[in-house]
Order: C-alpha cells, then structure tokens, then sequence
C-alpha cells in the first residue's frame, strides 16, 4: 500500500460510520458480507446505498440475487460485524437470521433492516457503487448502531 493509500485509510476513519450486513440466500444457505459505507439516497423513490470493492468475493454471489436484505446492526451486535466481515468459511455461525420469502436474509435483532432489489450499479475506482431500492423495512426505536471508527468497533453513549 503507497503512503498515500495509508493516509487516505487513516482520514477516511476519522470519519465514523454505521455497519450494515447486505446478504441472501444463495443454494439455501446465507451469504453476507459487512459495510460500513451504507448510506440512505432518497425517499422518493426509497433508495439506500453500499461500496463493495471490486476484489470482493462474496458480492458475486449476491449480485445476481433478486432481493437482498440490509440489515443496520445495533452496538450489541459486534460479534455478528466481526464475523460476517471476516474471511471464515461460514460466516453466519454463531449469528441469529432469518430469511424472508423472496430470500433476504436479515440478522436477528437489528437496528433497522431494508428488504430490496438492485436499482443500479456504478463503478467508480476500485469500488462499486450500489444502489437499492427498498421494498420494506422496519427498526427498533432507542437502538443504538455499532458505529465502526478508527479501524475499530465503537459504542455509542
């Protein structure tokens, strides 16, 4: 990694975001990766966002999905953002989920969740951008996110 690269990860953290988990079902089983670039677009039509970079093996598996849950994770959540982020092999072990009829699959217990479909999809750098549209959701009122800063999961109080 250049030194700039280095300084872009360092500034870039100082910037705190929520983590979200975007997963399917793909042959029955859950597949998932974490994001912590989720942002909400529009109201009219409902639309929300992720960045998935392009070495993503996982997003290939999603992409051709035709509905896909985002689920916002709370801050008791930070197991199932450590696992679902990492490189295991079952990355839903040890993490509570449902799946809905159409095939999302949504994480127990979340701060909010997002039923969608792919709006759109932009390459932009070593990124996509992907934008959803929502079909249904709902959240948990008084739910603190996990909130990922500084290379570090954090607690909002």
């Amino acid at each position: 990694m250049t030194s700039v690269e280095l300084d872009l990860r360092r500034v870039y953290g100082a910037y705190p975001t929520g983590v979200a988990v975007v997963a399917g079902l793909v042959d029955d089983r859950p597949v998932g990766i974490a994001a912590s670039s989720f942002v909400p677009v529009s109201l009219d039509p409902p639309l929300v966002s992720v960045c998935v970079a392009h070495t993503s093996t996982t997003w290939p598996l999603l992409r051709p999905l035709p509905r896909i849950g985002i689920s916002v994770l709370g801050a008791h959540q930070e197991h199932a953002g450590r696992r679902i982020g990492s490189r295991a092999p079952d990355r839903f072990a040890g993490v509570d989920w449902r799946a809905t009829s159409d095939g999302c699959v949504l994480l127990d217990d979340a701060a909010a969740w997002f039923d969608c479909s792919i709006e759109q999809q932009v390459r932009s750098g070593d990124h996509d951008i992907v934008v959803f549209r929502v079909h249904d959701l709902d959240a948990v009122p008084g739910t603190p996110p996990l909130v990922f800063h500084a290379g570090v999961f954090r607690r909002l109080t």
